[in-house]
């Protein structure tokens, strides 16, 4: 499947907001957004117009997808699914998007932003319930336990990972055992 490839601090400054997409840079003074808070483009500074109605709703969608990295076939379908579920869309649609394999495979520190989760999963480094799994849409359900292979354990870039995670914390509906 296809996905975005192109430069993410750009992203971020059309959206006016941190999506931190870029995992640890995000967290310093190099981000784009706090070098330039203005959107990308040759009209980005003047741009100025107040969004009302449709508008604030594109923008907030836009921000869902490419926080969660998902385009928009795939957002459609997680729409559906969502709101034929019983409850609130809206929560519904963040439950789905949140058990995301490459977002748990993030939320657990594994990672240090939501792209490198997903090559993670698709390198085949990430196994649940010791099984091999290699899509990162694949929807985790209670109970199952998420854990990173045994010969990719002594890979630097989770290892690294996991270190800076510490301090950004474990959502409570998960929890790790380093």
């Amino acid at each position: 499947m296809a996905r975005y490839t192109g430069p993410v601090c750009r992203l971020c400054r059309r959206e006016r907001m941190k999506l931190f997409l870029k995992g640890e840079r995000c967290f310093k003074e190099k981000c784009a957004i706090e070098k330039r808070g203005y959107p990308p483009g040759q009209h980005g500074q003047r741009r100025g117009r107040k969004a009302m109605g449709y508008g604030i709703q594109l923008r907030e969608k836009q921000k869902v997808k490419r926080i969660y990295g998902v385009l928009e076939s795939q957002f459609r379908l997680y729409f559906q699914e969502a709101d034929r579920r019983k409850g609130i869309t809206g929560e519904n649609l963040l439950q789905i998007l949140e058990r995301r394999l490459d977002n748990v495979v993030f939320s657990l520190g594994f990672a240090s932003s939501r792209a490198q989760a997903r090559q993670l999963v698709r390198h085949g480094h990430i196994v649940v319930d010791s099984r091999k799994v290699s899509i990162p849409s694949f929807q985790v359900r209670a109970g199952q336990a998420i854990a990173v292979k045994e010969g990719s354990r002594t890979n630097t870039q989770i290892q690294g990972s996991l270190e800076s995670a510490s301090g950004r914390g474990v959502p409570e509906w998960l929890t790790l055992d380093a």
